[in-house]
C-alpha cells in the first residue's frame, strides 16, 4: 500500500522541519538535508530520530 500523498504532503523531518521523499522501494522517508531515512511499518510513518537510519553518502 501507498503512502497517500496528502499525508506526505504535510509531514516535514522532525529535525530540520524540511520536506521528505517517499522511497517507494524501501518504504520509507527520505530527509536529503539531513541524509536520514524513516521507517514505514504497517503503513504509519515512524517519525522518531531514533528509528531513522542514516542514509550512503553517495
Amino acid at each position: 500500500m501507498a503512502i497517500d500523498n496528502k499525508l506526505l504532503m504535510i509531514l516535514v523531518c522532525p529535525i530540520c522541519k524540511g520536506r521528505l521523499d517517499y522511497d517507494r522501494s524501501a518504504n520509507e522517508l527520505t530527509c536529503p538535508v539531513d541524509r536520514l531515512a524513516y521507517p514505514i511499518r504497517d503503513d504509519i510513518p515512524v517519525m522518531l530520530p531514533t528509528e531513522a537510519r542514516a542514509l550512503d553518502s553517495n
